[in-house]
């Protein structure tokens, strides 16, 4: 699958490195190619450098993991070559919101109507994403949306990444309830002082 990560921090980066393992074609996008700094990651398989609106028109399926109030502009410049693309919203507005919105998934709404739209990768840690294995056990995943073709390709590339398993968590109204979900990671994680290194995972009788 040819896959355009915009914002290549530690979310970003961690997703980068498990799909172009995996197989997957990953064009990283920055605002200036020559002020990249997270040059590590082009010695990933499959890996290469572009604008945002280049890595975006080459690809599939755009994944974003900025910083919520760079939704818009990042949004003006994949416009026109995300329609009917799946998109994948997977920051959290915990600090800060897009202007005008409770959330960046939101906002993707609106700023993207002609693109598939769909929550995920938001709602553990990046050390979960670089390795989600615990005690040989793949963790879960969480995705929110109701683009049907945005879930399923999100619920693979979570499998691709090394997750256990992709739970559905609903329709576009659950998106911000998986934003409160990532909450919770960050609240027993950090704020409750239980160490990053600890996940979810879903168990039924």
């Amino acid at each position: 699958m040819k896959i355009s990560i915009i914002g290549t921090g530690n979310v970003g980066g961690a997703l980068a490195t498990q799909w172009a393992k995996a197989g997957h074609q990953i064009f990283l996008g920055t605002r200036d190619v020559s002020k990249f700094e997270d040059m590590h990651l082009l010695a990933n398989p499959n890996t290469s450098l572009h604008t945002i609106a280049e890595s975006a028109k080459a690809a599939e399926v755009i994944l974003v993991a900025a910083v919520p109030q760079a939704t818009q502009a990042i949004c003006d410049q994949i416009r026109e070559v995300s329609k009917g693309k799946v998109v994948i919203d997977a920051m959290n507005s915990v600090r800060t919101k897009p202007e005008g919105f409770n959330n960046s998934f939101e906002a993707f709404k609106s700023y993207l109507p002609e693109s598939e739209i769909v929550k995920c990768f938001n709602s553990t840690g990046f050390e979960n994403m670089s390795n989600p294995i615990y005690h040989g056990e793949g963790i879960d995943m969480f995705v929110a949306g109701s683009a049907v073709k945005g879930k399923e390709i999100a619920k693979q590339l979570a499998l691709d990444a090394g997750f256990s398993t992709c739970w559905d968590f609903g329709g576009d109204d659950k998106a911000q309830l998986l934003e409160y979900f990532a909450l919770s990671w960050i609240n027993l994680a950090i704020m409750q002082g239980h160490g990053r290194n600890m996940a979810f995972k879903v168990i039924k009788r």
